[in-house]
């Protein structure tokens, strides 16, 4: 639906993927006033939502729960409900399980297609959201009293919307980050990630597995489909040779790099492959703007913590404007930038970490790192501290992820 040429709105979120989309839903439960801007037109899902595999921690679980998405799903999500972690060519293996801390699962897989529907039939029922689509963000103009003006072009051409707040939703090459005058920090990892459904000899039984190499990790998460979906990182200047490669030959690359954990490796489906690279906004928030998901951190795969972050962004933000009166005054964006630094500045640095470590050839660090996957094997309270961060509990949680209602 499209409004007239001078819109205005409580808050404009520009990007309507995984963390745009579920802020909307969260605003919409406190009474705000939305604007959805999206780049793809009705009926069509946007690139995201394809065949990855999205690994939900549990806070994610319980807060999409408490949104009414998940109860969305058509397709069945898979627990996970033990973890497994090594790497090619160290000793020490760590291993997991969600029992031994009380849990059924420490959390699920869901196929971003299926989440992506899911998240577009939630979006269908809210009633204070209006969505701007096919539409683009082509500028963002300065602050006039007591909201910022963005120029959106669609099909009927060039307009311009109000809103108290902006939000920058529109991934890791942002748009509004860059017109708002943010700049970023990146890192290539030099690695290039291949993303698949896998059939193997054994059936998923609930076990993640992450297994890494020089070149980059191999992971495999059950689906809920009695197929894996796997993760293959590959050496950048190996990645059009590994494309070009048959079903078969990908299969046997496969196999090499991840061992027979769970039997030989079958058929694979459709592949797509993605650069690894790390991206950080070094400001969050600009006068009534706020940067949320990819366009504030983009981090490596490892460990699954992308999605899981973003949506404790959004979160964060939803609740703070649903106990201040301004969702764009000076001190919220300020309390805002403030609650997410610890659980920002350690997932940035544990995923960052763990990339370079496990990627690291040198042969004195193989030692240290089966010395420290043995540690963490036998250790419960290093265990607990990866647990804690796994499932999502890191720095001041969001309501919603700790089981608070909607």
């Amino acid at each position: 639906m499209n409004a007239s040429a001078q819109a205005r709105h409580d808050v404009a979120i520009v990007g309507g993927g995984l963390v745009g989309a579920s802020l909307a839903i969260a605003l919409e439960r406190i009474g705000v006033d939305v604007a959805l801007v999206e780049a793809t037109p009705a009926g069509t899902l946007p690139a995201v939502f394809d065949q990855r595999n999205l690994s939900f921690a549990e806070a994610t679980v319980q807060a999409l729960t408490a949104l009414g998405v998940l109860q969305k799903l058509q397709a069945p999500a898979a627990p996970v409900r033990r973890i497994h972690v090594s790497r090619r060519g160290d000793f020490g293996r760590v291993r997991l399980d969600a029992a031994d801390y009380g849990r059924e699962a420490f959390g699920q897989v869901v196929v971003a297609r299926d989440f992506g529907l899911a998240l577009e039939a939630r979006l269908a029922e809210l009633t204070r959201l209006t969505r701007y689509r096919p539409a683009r963000c082509v500028g963002v103009d300065g602050v006039d009293g007591h909201a910022r003006t963005l120029r959106i072009r669609d099909e009927v051409g060039e307009r311009t919307l109000s809103a108290r707040l902006l939000v920058a939703a529109d991934g890791a090459r942002s748009g509004v980050r860059e017109a708002l005058g943010i700049a970023a920090q990146e890192h290539d990892y030099a690695q290039t990630l291949f993303v698949a459904r896998v059939r193997s000899a054994r059936a998923p039984d609930g076990t993640a597995y992450e297994r890494f190499g020089e070149d980059g990790p191999t992971a495999l998460l059950p689906r809920g489909d009695g197929h894996y979906g796997v993760v293959h990182g590959v050496a950048r200047a190996e990645a059009e040779a590994v494309a070009a490669l048959e079903d078969g030959a990908f299969l046997a690359r496969l196999q090499r790099a991840f061992g027979w954990r769970v039997g030989a490796f079958l058929a694979v489906g459709a592949r797509s492959m993605y650069p690894a690279v790390r991206v950080c906004a070094e400001r969050l928030v600009a006068p009534r703007a706020v940067l949320v998901g990819n366009a504030a951190q983009a981090v490596h795969p490892l460990g699954a913590q992308g999605f899981n972050l973003g949506l404790r962004d959004a979160l964060t933000l939803a609740e703070l404007i649903e106990d201040g009166a301004d969702p764009g005054a000076d001190d919220l964006l300020a309390a805002y930038v403030q609650r997410r630094r610890e659980d920002r500045d350690r997932t940035l640095a544990f995923s960052d970490g763990l990339a370079r470590l496990t990627a690291n050839p040198a042969p004195l660090l193989r030692p240290l790192r089966s010395a420290g996957l043995l540690a963490l094997d036998r250790l419960p309270a290093l265990q607990a501290l990866l647990v804690g961060g796994a499932m999502g509990y890191r720095g001041q949680v969001p309501r919603l992820c700790r089981g608070g209602q909607a």
